[in-house]
């Protein structure tokens, strides 16, 4: 008996029924179907070149990495990152079998980290300028902050150390991901600007922006221009890729890399909100030169402005985070010895919080015999990317403009990095970690706290509901929650305690985050905080699903589909926040998928469930397709009937992402997808049994033909011709014996025409015998 699985068709279909029936939605391909060469002129970019190529490497060069360089030829210069998404390879012993750059769980390792502002004099910015770099202080820390060089030792809430070697942190200027409350939306000026609680000015926050992320429309316009690179500007490997010769894409479980850079994108630039902490600055980095004739009242006078004037951060933000002061020595041009006497003077005015970062001034060119790349930064925004991409399309040398820096600089800034985060910011943040945990957590989680939250939930019973909603919008008045505002001030415990979960999550302390975060649930419900409630509940499944522990079916029924559910409930129906809802559900798939089991059923239908609340578009409708597929299809059979087995279910959803493709014009992409479903139904005992089904195997055959037009642009007028042939309605003729009875008179002609009111008694009914017609009587009769 074959398993169910691979069950024969119950009914055979009629083998006189058409084969092209039933028609297929004419959304795909036009009549006056166009070949994507003819469609190059229609794409932002024209034509490709060096510049442009390094951008596009992660998504056209298979196997997570570049050439040396991104023309093809070889440079004297050594590049010090990997792929542009792919990131640097991680120790697959840390998060077993995480052993690639774009596995999930890498991803939300190096997604969620801690973030350090960066505050800079006048001089600082001139000097940084001259080196090249336009952003400043900044733009020239940001790379190496991706991967901290050497390993890291974190402890957690018991003391127990772990040792890590992909650690990072991300840098950012002051004010950037900056969002404003819900609260305050409704605060516009005349002119549609929102009033900035610090003061900025529009420009300045529209600048910000573009580093911000949480705009899903952004993420698929990016993902599109890859796709549509890949499609126009193939290299050879990416056509080996494309056309499955190469190892990485005959595995149907691997991640495409658009997805990939789909998913880095969505968790890049996380927005700067009250509701999560992620984005809050763990330390912030005040930095003067040697050039500043009075250093030390420059430094107060930039922690002035990071702590009370215009650069201070939202009031929902913590204002109590550190501060390292750093001193940025001219190498070519200042003495070093007043250097070393100005940086001890610091640390005895500011502490051991201090360090002396030594730089070359002069712009560092490709030809120089200690020049390296710059790093490319993976953790980009997608509206920074596009505007990148465009920046470079608008070149007319078409030369390879990467920045260049010299190697000391990049060992001083590497040094400079690594003694920052593992003596200063990561042991302050375990000393918040085990503050906040004793003092407020530890409350919480008694029977003391417990019934805090009985007395609290249920203050307002029996109360007037001029007492009971004193806010005029439905929560307590006991809450600390600030409905009208839309946020927890910083002092108030539920504030805390979600800075606690953070800070927890970063350090890698899942157990202690998902404790917390499962306390801050009901918190958040009774107050009604629904956005702070909603993602309560997606960090809770995160932090559930990355704890190595084995989940039962029950479990998770009980746990983690409930926290996803109201994850996505509150943030689609009460907040309206699709970005919330496509990251919560796409983070919970991917890690529901690498737990294998049954658990990749859950995978599939909470990635069905997300293409039904279609929060994404039409690029995240097709990737999420190819995600269920793979979901399916690393369902492992058991026995020697791979009873159990998704094979079919796998083959079907990979024709609907092939299906969505080639509606998008993206026939590279429905090609990999349709060889993936015919590879996967060739395993089948039966390998023909989708012909039985008329109306599947009918689709099919049409997906078949729309993918040869887009692949072979010659052939699409014959096909055209043919499909409009089909189109047309077939006309039947069938031959009639002579028939001399007199033509019958119209019963609209003339004086002798019938009245037609005596059609009304006669009865208009007839039978048929062997297709001949049978008048009624007297009707057709003279």
């Amino acid at each position: 008996m074959p398993p169910p699985n691979h069950a024969s068709p119950l009914e055979q279909p009629d083998p006189s029924a058409s084969l092209y029936s039933l028609r297929r939605p004419k959304t795909r391909i036009s009549v006056d179907n166009q070949s994507m060469a003819s469609s190059v002129s229609t794409l932002q970019y024209r034509a490709s070149n060096a510049s442009v190529s390094s951008l596009f490497a992660s998504t056209s060069t298979p196997g997570g990495s570049r050439s040396v360089s991104p023309s093809g030829a070889s440079t004297p210069s050594r590049i010090l990152s990997g792929s542009v998404f792919g990131g640097p390879p991680v120790d697959n012993q840390k998060l077993v079998p995480a052993d690639r750059a774009d596995d999930p769980r890498n991803l939300i390792l190096q997604a969620f980290v801690p973030h350090i502002a960066v505050h800079t004099s006048i001089d600082t910015q001139e000097l940084i300028r001259e080196k090249g770099f336009d952003g400043g202080l900044w733009e020239l820390l940001r790379p190496f902050g991706e991967r901290i060089q050497g390993k890291v030792t974190v402890r957690d809430s018991i003391g127990a150390g772990r040792t890590w070697d992909d650690f990072a942190v991300r840098f950012v200027q002051m004010g950037d991901g900056l969002q404003v409350p819900e609260g305050l939306l409704s605060r516009r000026s005349g002119e549609g600007r929102i009033s900035s609680p610090n003061g900025l000015a529009e420009e300045v926050v529209s600048g910000q922006r573009s580093r911000t992320g949480g705009d899903v429309g952004q993420i698929e316009s990016l993902v599109d221009q890859h796709l549509s690179y890949a499609e126009h500007f193939p290299s050879t490997k990416a056509e080996d890729h494309l056309n499955l010769r190469d190892p990485e894409s005959q595995n149907s479980e691997s991640q495409s890399r658009f997805y990939t850079l789909y998913l880095r994108r969505l968790l890049s630039g996380i927005p700067l909100t009250p509701h999560e902490t992620f984005s809050h600055p763990v330390a912030c980095i005040i930095a003067i030169s040697s050039r500043n004739t009075s250093p030390i009242e420059a430094l107060r006078r930039l922690y002035d402005e990071s702590s009370y004037g215009e650069k201070r951060l939202p009031l929902w933000v913590n204002n109590e985070y550190l501060r390292y002061y750093v001193l940025v020595h001219d190498e070519e041009r200042d003495d070093i010895s007043k250097s070393i006497t100005l940086f001890e003077q610091m640390k005895r005015h500011f502490g051991l919080h201090c360090h002396l970062l030594r730089l070359r001034s002069s712009r560092c060119v490709v030809t120089d015999d200690d020049a390296v790349q710059l790093p490319q930064c993976d953790w980009m925004a997608a509206a920074e990317e596009s505007a990148l991409i465009q920046l470079r399309e608008n070149e007319e040398d078409g030369e390879d403009s990467s920045p260049y820096i010299y190697e000391s600089d990049t060992t001083a800034i590497k040094t400079f990095i690594r003694e920052m985060v593992t003596q200063s910011v990561i042991p302050s943040m375990e000393r918040c970690v085990s503050t906040w945990n004793d003092q407020v957590a530890s409350r919480r989680r008694g029977i003391g706290g417990r019934i805090m939250n009985l007395s609290k939930k249920w203050a307002g019973f029996g109360s007037s509901s001029r007492n009971s909603s004193t806010n005029g919008l439905g929560a307590s008045s006991n809450t600390n929650y600030d409905a009208l505002q839309g946020f927890y001030r910083p002092d108030a415990p539920e504030a805390i305690m979600r800075k606690l979960a953070d800070y927890a999550f970063m350090l890698r302390d899942w157990k202690l985050a998902q404790s917390t975060y499962d306390l801050l649930r009901s918190d958040f419900s009774n107050d009604k905080a629904w956005r702070y409630h909603a993602a309560a509940n997606e960090m809770a499944a995160i932090s559930m699903l990355l704890i190595p522990a084995a989940l039962s079916s029950r479990t998770r029924a009980e746990t983690i589909d409930q926290m996803l559910e109201t994850s996505s409930y509150s943030y689609i129906t009460r907040c309206r926040a699709s970005y919330g809802a496509a990251r919560s559900l796409m983070l919970g798939m991917e890690l529901l998928k690498v737990r294998g089991g049954s658990a990749t059923d859950d995978a599939a239908r909470w990635g069905a469930r997300l293409l039904e609340y279609k929060v994404v578009g039409d690029i995240g409708d097709a990737l999420i397709k190819e995600r269920v597929a793979a979901c399916y299809s690393s369902k492992k059979g058991a026995g020697s009937g791979l009873w159990g087995a998704r094979t079919r279910k796998s083959a079907w959803w990979s024709i609907q992402a092939t299906d969505t493709w080639l509606i998008l014009g993206k026939g590279q992409q429905a090609k990999l997808r349709w060889d993936e479903a015919n590879n996967k139904y060739a395993t089948l005992p039966a390998q023909d049994s989708i012909s039985h089904f008329s109306a599947a195997f009918e689709f099919m055959q049409g997906i078949e033909r729309d993918l040869e037009i887009v692949l072979n642009p010659a052939s699409g007028s014959e096909m055209t011709i043919t499909q409009e042939q089909m189109n047309e309605p077939e006309i039947e003729e069938e031959s009639e014996a002579f028939d001399a009875r007199p033509h019958r008179r119209s019963l609209m002609g003339g004086a002798t025409a019938l009245p037609l009111a005596g059609l009304g008694s006669a009865p208009l009914q007839g039978t048929l015998e062997e297709g001949n017609a049978i008048t009624a009587d007297n009707f057709e009769r003279d």
